[in-house]
């Protein structure tokens, strides 16, 4: 059997066509693998975009992953400015078809994926039942934070870092250093404390004692104290200060007050029940001075007036004071003089007999001032007037007369007018009150009311007021 000439065995025979082929293929490879980082050709992806607050060290190409399997790339990153001013990362990614459709509530993070910087993004799916169309952007507040780059965690270890990790582990040293037998000491002893708090952690972390609703009562009260946190801080910088104040005083001041304050206490508590009598007696002391105290407010204009007339008095007092003495002498030259005893005798027993009737008629004066009034009534009555004389030059009466009104004043009358008509009754208190002893304390002379229709004969029963006009009124 003969082959033909231009089969297979023609192709192979030929080296310039093997070669081509060779290259070729090659070239396919070569292509294909350089760009299997952006997907293979004719693969259907599933593109969508999202944004970030924070794209450093992410760039193109990077993987996108799902529980550690590959799912796509990021085909770009670009800043944009949101609404708000602020300025985000745009991530354009492109993902496999089979992780369409994207619910809605997925998250994404940025991971390192090697100490050297090289990171990826990782997606967390949802389990809404609603997706991300082709072509949608995921919103920045389904971003997580970023976790802690390892460059990020030793930046913290700056110079000033250092040396106080260097000073802490010296004074460690310093004091751990042969403390060992103490440690062994205090790691047995906590050894017993563990064993025998196990039945108090046992309960406490039973149902009943609601420890848990304890620690969610403490995250609320913390979250309280979020928005004053600020005020918080001010509180703390000034306690800094006034506790700085005090470490300036505290040697040797308030150590002296702090040895000082025992013995004291020891001594204020044997003295307080010996004090305590003397503070209740204090009180009622003063609950009984209150009602003078009262009294004084109200009578301190007399007192003051009173000092200052006294003071011209008091300086006058040392020549009052010199005459004293010869007046003295004359009193004693007199009381030796025949007579006087008699004299004084009679002077006590007409003082005596005198006695009830001043002390009835004193109160008209003392009380209601009626002998000053009448007086200054009968001065101003003859006193004042006009060019033609006094106002009491004449007196005009009119008597109440007629037949129709008994006993009126207009002729004799054997009984006091009582009608009946209505002005023709009789108002007459010969006897008037004068807060007299026996009487009420009433000055009735000028104030008493009259009864129209009534005879009234003697004090009435209705008064304008008790007291009379002072002498200065």
């Amino acid at each position: 059997m003969r082959n033909r000439p231009g089969g297979i065995q023609g192709v192979a025979s030929s080296p310039v066509l093997v070669g081509a082929v060779t290259v070729l293929v090659v070239i396919v490879a070569v292509f294909l693998a350089y760009n299997a980082n952006n997907g293979l050709p004719f693969v259907s992806t599933y593109n969508l975009r999202a944004l970030v607050p924070n794209g450093d060290a992410l760039v193109k190409n990077n993987e996108i992953r799902i529980g550690g399997t590959r799912v796509g790339i990021v085909r770009n990153v670009q800043p944009v400015q949101l609404g708000d001013g602020r300025v985000a990362a745009e991530l354009d990614m492109r993902l496999d078809q089979n992780v369409e459709p994207l619910p809605v509530d997925s998250t994404l993070m940025i991971r390192p994926k090697s100490p050297l910087g090289l990171k990826y993004v990782q997606l967390s799916p949802g389990d809404s039942s609603q997706g991300y169309a082709p072509g949608d952007t995921i919103p920045l507040a389904a971003a997580r934070p970023e976790p802690i780059d390892i460059d990020e965690f030793f930046n913290m270890f700056d110079e000033r870092t250092r040396i106080a990790i260097q000073q802490s582990q010296a004074g460690f040293g310093n004091a751990l250093a042969g403390r060992g037998p103490q440690l062994n000491a205090t790691f047995a002893t906590l050894r017993r404390l563990v064993e025998i708090s196990q039945p108090t952690l046992a309960d406490l972390v039973a149902p009943s004692t609601r420890f848990g609703e304890f620690w969610r009562a403490l995250s609320a009260f913390n979250a309280t104290l979020a928005p004053v946190a600020e005020a918080q801080a001010s509180m703390f910088v000034g306690l800094d200060v006034t506790f700085g104040a005090f470490a300036r005083v505290s040697r040797p001041f308030i150590q002296e007050t702090i040895v000082k304050s025992p013995p004291t206490e020891q001594t204020a508590i044997e003295a307080f029940p010996n004090i305590r009598p003397f503070l209740d007696h204090s009180a009622e002391f003063w609950a009984a001075l209150e009602p003078g105290t009262a009294a004084l407010a109200r009578t301190s204009p007399t007192i003051a007036a009173a000092l200052r007339a006294g003071i011209p008095v008091l300086n006058a007092s040392p020549v009052f004071n010199a005459q004293l003495v010869p007046t003295a002498d004359a009193l004693l030259a007199f009381q030796s003089a025949p007579g006087v005893f008699n004299g004084l005798d009679l002077l006590i027993d007409f003082n005596k007999a005198l006695e009830p009737g001043i002390k009835f008629v004193g109160p008209a004066q003392t009380t209601c001032n009626y002998l000053t009034l009448t007086f200054r009534n009968v001065a101003d009555a003859v006193s004042e007037g006009n060019g033609l004389g006094n106002w009491l030059n004449f007196i005009s009466l009119v008597p109440n007369s007629g037949s129709e009104n008994p006993n009126n004043e207009g002729s004799p009358a054997s009984a006091p007018a009582n009608g009946p008509g209505r002005a023709n009754h009789l108002h007459y208190n010969p006897y008037p009150y004068t807060a007299s002893p026996g009487q009420p304390r009433i000055c009735a002379a000028g104030n008493e009311k009259y009864a129209p229709g009534q005879t009234v004969i003697g004090n009435p029963s209705e008064f304008w007021g008790t007291t009379t006009r002072n002498e200065s009124g």
